[in-house]
């Protein structure tokens, strides 16, 4: 199950394509007709018909999940982030010069792909049901092939010490303590945040504007996030270096 060349060079257009495909959902004749329910509105729906909570307080608790998840994935994004060289992250081919294992890479192996998924999660509620759920598992799908085409890499290209890191350090499910010696890496916190502003404005916006539950609204906050990121990074260039894995 790994990408090809292709899907990993072009990633982070195929992470777009995939979301504003899930967004439109031209399979949802609601959707398409500028109507139908959002994601959380038919989930809070669903939970509320369990019985055990009212509507109210089911819709509060999948906003509140998705608010926490885009939190989380943001928080995954920057610690991992801070770790990489930016060329690295960024770059269309793969890198694997040296391992260096530091930050969320001692306690799993791919943060950066668990925190896109943690923020699909939440951007997800913000579609149509049959977006959202569409996109949680084409992202997941992707996620798990750029990961089974980087391990491999990395595999050939670092042999025993690689296999050695994954033997002791859990690929998704993160582990409590740290299970690999720190090499010593310095952190680039700033230009961290300012590689991952998209994730945090859109978790910024999403919790400030859900509690509206006016899912035009939060389709523009994401516009505007992914705006707004575009135009800091531009403004604000980063320079990071550090690590050399690939991730």
């Amino acid at each position: 199950m790994k990408a090809s060349n292709f899907e990993f060079r072009f990633r982070y257009a195929i992470h777009l394509v995939i979301y504003a495909i899930c967004f439109v959902a031209p399979w949802d004749p609601a959707r398409m007709q500028g109507g139908g329910r959002s994601l959380w509105s038919a989930a809070s729906l669903q939970l509320a018909r369990t019985g055990i909570v009212g509507f109210g307080a089911a819709s509060a608790s999948i906003v509140i999940a998705g608010i926490l998840a885009s939190f989380v994935g943001a928080g995954l994004r920057t610690w991992g982030g801070a770790y990489l060289v930016l060329g690295v992250a960024e770059d269309s081919r793969m890198h694997g010069a040296a391992l260096v294992a530091d930050g969320p890479y001692r306690h799993m192996r791919n943060p950066l792909y668990v925190g896109t998924w943690l923020h699909t999660l939440g951007l997800a509620l913000v579609m149509s049901p049959a977006g959202g759920i569409a996109a949680i598992v084409l992202i997941g799908i992707f996620q798990l092939r750029l990961i089974g085409a980087e391990e491999a890499f990395l595999s050939a290209k670092l042999g025993a010490a690689y296999a050695e890191y994954c033997s002791r350090v859990p690929r998704l499910f993160p582990a409590l303590r740290a299970q690999y010696a720190a090499s010593g890496a310095s952190p680039r916190w700033a230009s961290a945040v300012l590689n991952e502003s998209y994730f945090w404005l859109f978790a910024i916006s999403f919790s400030v504007l859900a509690w509206r539950y006016d899912r035009l609204l939060l389709e523009k906050a994401v516009l505007v996030s992914l705006g707004c990121s575009m135009i800091l990074r531009a403004v604000f260039p980063s320079t990071q270096t550090g690590r050399a894995q690939q991730a």
